[in-house]
């Protein structure tokens, strides 16, 4: 028994998840077109920062910045025009910006785009819709008028993002992983797309999983996952995770 306890005593406790020493990591859920919240947890941020004294700043954003809220041209405008001062910024694919990107090659994807959420991004660029049922000529039509309408730059924005982002012992993305497959080898429609098989596991992926894509009342804290989607489009609740060294907190619109 003595030695069971002293066994006991001496087993080291599991090392603690962190990102690298001297940083500083916000990690932004989705925002469907909300630039307000946006707006305003980059306020939330910029105050949170000033009793940073370490090296690198950096904001990650999970994605989903079109559909659903009405002013996802305003939200890439201010992403564009209005970075965080001083911060490296990373931003992630969500499967909007994949479905808004299928659109411009495919305009049969229309009808289902517009059902989750293209029709409010197609306003926000100006492009009227004249409703169900539409042929083939009038998607065509749609398709060129949101590629008139569309700024190059806000073309390169979405081609520009990527799917994963690594800090220390954290991975970024927008969707969550497939359970069983090396995190090199996972396929990018699971990234941008993937739901339950993600949600329900207790795999260790071998970081733990920051993520957007389903939606929660309030952030989701697993071993293995952290779900930061609070729905902000309807919710008004616009939710960051802010990781320091090991710790880990919460702000939110």
């Amino acid at each position: 028994m003595l030695a069971t306890l002293l066994r006991a005593l001496w087993t080291p406790r599991p090392r603690r998840p962190c990102v690298p020493a001297g940083s500083r990591v916000y990690a932004v859920g989705d925002m469907h077109g909300r630039a307000d919240l946006v707006e305003a947890i980059h306020g939330l941020i910029l105050r949170d920062i000033l009793d940073f004294d370490g090296d690198r700043k950096v904001v990650v954003y999970l994605g989903d910045y079109v559909d659903r809220g009405m002013d996802s041209r305003e939200l890439v405008d201010l992403l564009l025009d209005a970075p965080l001062p001083g911060f490296e910024a990373v931003h992630l694919e969500g499967n909007h910006e994949q479905a808004l990107l299928d659109f411009l090659d495919d305009p049969g994807v229309a009808l289902e785009w517009m059902s989750y959420g293209g029709y409010e991004t197609l306003a926000s660029y100006g492009v009227g819709f004249e409703g169900p049922p539409m042929g083939a000529q009038a998607l065509m039509r749609l398709q060129e008028r949101f590629r008139t309408n569309l700024p190059a730059r806000h073309l390169d924005f979405f081609r520009g993002l990527r799917l994963t982002h690594e800090e220390g012992d954290y991975l970024f993305v927008h969707a969550g992983l497939r359970p069983g497959v090396p995190i090199g080898d996972q396929e990018a429609h699971d990234l941008l797309w993937i739901r339950d098989p993600f949600l329900d596991s207790t795999e260790d992926f071998g970081r733990v999983v920051v993520h957007g894509h389903s939606i929660s009342t309030r952030p989701e804290m697993r071993p293995n996952r952290i779900g930061i989607d609070t729905g902000a489009f309807a919710s008004g609740c616009l939710t960051c995770l802010v990781l320091e060294g090991t710790g880990r907190r919460f702000l939110a619109t």
